[in-house]
């Protein structure tokens, strides 16, 4: 209480919301948890009762340790902990191992950590202007992004219900946007440096913070149209963020550089053998493209055009996470995905040289590069369409009557995979079908705020704004 009244001051609603949010997640420890739960208590016992040497080499569970190298020293600060709640769940070999104590530890760490997420909200919010702010609280700016953040429904149902520990690496990335906003760069490239090794999936936004850095940091002035001064290049400040991100790397990767354990390192984090969706689609591009394979194939079997004995046996709406070929549409490999991933991103990293919006338009590369990579990326996780969920002050109202009517169209359709259709004769021959249509419902609202969103940034003018030297 004392801490949390430190932090926000006189911001007693702040108080309020993140007391209110935490009493909530509290209420959640009993609730059903996924296989994370045991990824995460599996990662607890390796970094504790192995040496350092055999962390990414440890196979006895099928849940190996794939997260980077920070992360796992996280969870080894974790089990120095979790060993006074119940020895036993620190054991290798005590696979799906579960107590009421080992619940109970590995609950409260998450929200424990979520701290750092508090506290990074709260930051967030003094970079936004309130001279025009309304005299009711509910109506401030500040009170509906805390609103938006820490009551986000997705990190609520994923951290507290699934369970893992996005609130915290979310807590990073935030703090770090709001040290650009605050304009202390290298803070802020710090911690995104340090973010990057807690969890790989962050590189992603990567070319957006590099650009907005060499833009905005490391060129000190620019002419009276915008455009950079380029003999106000500054070496001592590109060397300061150089020096950071290979300090942090070398903290975090050099002790299994001088174990040679780095291509074991790369291989766990990068496993491209697990084919190009997760077993539940995330609704991307993808999963339109899976659907629209799909179609086809059953419209050439019914035609006769195919032949039932070349389909492909590994099919990609069993539900499994495996490789698969596609029937009628070209397959798709790893490095196509990158490269539909690239191309997505660089419109917006060229934006952000070119036609500079200030923080606002870093904030707005940084969510395109996230969504660019959700929508084209390889093996995406549905979950990780979290790492786009910034919320972004907006003027006009938050839908139009399309949109709207789109986003009450969700209702029906649940009501139909989860009521309707349990009953019909399809649930045995068709059992991944309500996932296929709930993936691509959603893949088509997403791809269009996708491109929504490319639009204004395409769109809107430039911030002038000289630089002096």
């Amino acid at each position: 209480m004392a801490a949390l009244r430190v932090v926000t001051g006189g911001d007693h609603w702040f108080s309020a919301l993140a007391l209110g949010v935490t009493f909530l997640k509290c209420l959640l420890i009993p609730t059903y948890h996924s296989t994370d739960f045991e990824v995460h208590r599996n990662w607890l016992a390796i970094t504790h009762s192995l040496p350092v040497s055999q962390w990414y080499y440890e196979a006895t569970s099928e849940w190996t340790l794939d997260y980077p190298p920070f992360f796992a020293w996280f969870e080894f600060v974790l089990s120095h902990v979790a060993k006074y709640f119940d020895q036993e769940m620190l054991n290798v070999r005590n696979l799906n191992y579960s107590s009421s104590r080992t619940l109970l530890f590995q609950r409260f760490s998450v929200i424990f950590t979520d701290a750092l997420f508090v506290y990074a909200v709260h930051e967030c919010c003094k970079c936004i202007d309130g001279k025009k702010a309304s005299k009711e609280v509910t109506e401030k700016p500040k009170f509906i992004l805390s609103v938006l953040l820490l009551w986000n429904f997705g990190l609520l149902i994923v951290d507290h219900i699934h369970f893992q520990y996005n609130g915290f690496l979310f807590g990073l990335m935030l703090l770090s946007i709001a040290r650009l906003f605050q304009k202390r760069h290298l803070e802020g490239a710090f911690l995104f440096a340090v973010l990057l090794h807690f969890k790989h999936i962050y590189l992603y936004v990567a070319p957006a913070y590099g650009i907005y850095l060499l833009r905005s940091f490391c060129f000190t002035a620019n002419k009276p149209d915008g455009s950079i001064r380029w003999n106000s290049f500054s070496f001592v400040r590109v060397t300061s963020l150089v020096l950071i991100v290979f300090l942090v790397s070398a903290l975090s990767l050099g002790p299994f550089l001088a174990l040679n354990q780095l291509p074991q390192i790369f291989s766990r984090l990068f496993p491209f053998k697990r084919g190009l969706c997760h077993a539940y689609w995330a609704p991307n591009f993808w999963a339109l493209y899976n659907a629209l394979d799909k179609v086809l194939s059953v419209i050439g079997l019914q035609l006769k055009l195919l032949d039932p004995k070349k389909i492909p046996k590994a099919s990609m709406t069993s539900g499994l996470v495996q490789q698969f070929q596609h029937t009628v549409l070209p397959s798709v490999t790893p490095l196509a995905t990158l490269i539909c991933t690239l191309i997505a991103i660089v419109p917006s990293i060229l934006c952000l040289w070119f036609k500079p919006q200030g923080p606002r338009g870093f904030l707005r590369s940084v969510i395109l590069c996230a969504l660019s990579s959700f929508m084209f990326g390889w093996h995406v996780h549905e979950k990780a369409i979290l790492l786009a969920i910034l919320p972004m002050r907006k003027e006009k109202p938050f839908f139009n009557w399309m949109e709207t009517f789109y986003l009450l169209g969700l209702g029906p359709l649940e009501v139909c995979c989860e009521l309707v259709f349990p009953f019909t004769s399809w649930k045995l021959k068709y059992p991944f079908l309500p996932l296929l249509l709930t993936s691509v419902y959603c893949a088509v609202g997403i791809t269009y705020a996708w491109f929504k969103l490319y639009l204004s940034v395409l769109t809107d003018p430039p911030v002038y704004k000289t630089k002096k030297q």
